[in-house]
């Protein structure tokens, strides 16, 4: 306790001592003055209009797009119960499609934006649809439901992440 007293008090002396430098020179803060011909800078395109039907388009399919997918888990984890690895493969397959399949109509649709960061975004969520949707990994881990359940969660937050910067 007492070091900490001491630490407060000699850095509160430094401060003091510092700030009463008998050397220094004011410095002269006045802004200089605008010349009379100067134009104003330009403003930053306004986007809010675009980015609002973008966010739309994006939205409606977040909100019914993964149906497809979710059936195809479903098989997917019916017949990894049943051990069906040959029906189970299928399945993960085909949630691998539907998951590319959202990606793309997310990357579309926001490519139709005015908004380059907008655009960008899109290709962002896009990819890591498409990465998903590969990943191997991703779909051994879902063995149930709880499984499924477990997992979406922060992979939906991972996939939307860069565009639901612009869209919340």
């Amino acid at each position: 306790m007492r070091r900490a007293l001491l630490a407060v008090a000699l850095g509160g002396i430094l401060l003091t001592g510092a700030a009463c430098d008998s050397d220094a020179k004011p410095k002269n803060t006045a802004a200089p003055a605008a010349s009379p011909s100067a134009a104003p800078a330009p403003s930053a395109p306004d986007y809010t209009a675009s980015n609002r039907q973008v966010c739309a388009a994006v939205e409606k399919i977040y909100n019914g797009g993964l149906d497809g997918f979710n059936t195809q888990i479903g098989k997917m984890i019916a017949n990894k119960q049943a051990k069906l690895a040959a029906d189970a493969g299928k399945a993960r397959a085909a949630a691998g499609k539907e998951l590319e399949g959202v990606g793309a109509k997310i990357k579309a649709a926001t490519a139709a934006a005015q908004d380059p960061a907008l655009q960008a975004a899109g290709a962002a969520s896009a990819a890591k649809f498409a990465y998903t949707a590969d990943d191997d990994a991703f779909f051994a881990k879902i063995k149930s439901q709880k499984d499924y359940d477990r997992t979406i969660q922060a992979q939906l937050q991972d996939w939307l992440t860069p565009v639901a910067g612009y869209c919340i």
